[in-house]
């Protein structure tokens, strides 16, 4: 793998004004007289989505505007997490399970904050205990640091004996079929929620 491409300049305040806007969003969707329809926090208006290149844990090049046309469920993690990582696959994996034929137009893109571990191997063989389509996103650390920074990602590497985990973000980017971050969904939230949201995402 040679580059890691961010297609939209000025990351420092891209990744700033992303993180701005996800606050607000998550604050302002309280309930209220008529409640969103959306039961994640959104982006109004919504921002396009920074584009990057990895390696894919299926063995190709991974490219987050190669899947324009579908709807996107990005989130970050690894693979040795103990708790919120396989938490939030198993629901993803539900929300895909109850939309039905309508999944195959729903792509999960899981990028990982440890590739010290996380070769594309590993990732195939984990995100497959959770879904066969879910693809997994690997590269160097300068690569991966660059794309946690356009999208707000933080991920702090915690020793634990002989070993290590990792304090990462875990929130999840709802992105429709343009390629445009429509809304932010905060680490756990059911899968019926994520259903929600993706058929409102799905229908337009």
């Amino acid at each position: 793998m040679k580059r890691t491409r961010v297609t939209i300049g000025a990351r420092c305040a891209l990744a700033a004004a992303i993180l701005t806007l996800a606050l607000a969003s998550v604050a302002t969707a309280s309930p209220s007289a008529t409640p969103p329809a959306f039961k994640a926090g959104v982006f109004d208006p919504p921002r396009q989505a920074p584009d990057f290149t990895l390696r894919g844990s299926n063995g190709h090049e991974l490219e987050l505007s190669r899947f324009r046309g579908k709807v996107v469920l990005l989130a970050f993690g690894y693979s040795s997490c103990p708790g919120v990582c396989p938490v939030t696959l198993a629901t993803f994996a539900a929300a895909r399970r109850k939309l039905g034929a309508a999944a195959s137009d729903v792509q999960v893109v899981y990028v990982t904050v440890d590739p010290e571990r996380d070769d594309a191997g590993r990732l195939k063989q984990f995100l497959a205990g959770f879904d066969n389509s879910f693809i997994g996103g690997t590269g160097t650390e300068a690569q991966l640091a660059a794309v946690r920074k356009v999208y707000g990602i933080s991920a702090t590497k915690i020793p634990m004996g002989d070993s290590y985990l990792f304090s990462h973000s875990s929130f999840i980017y709802l992105i429709d079929r343009t390629g445009k971050i429509r809304a932010l969904m905060p680490y756990g939230h059911s899968a019926d929620d994520f259903v929600n949201d993706l058929k409102i995402l799905l229908k337009q």
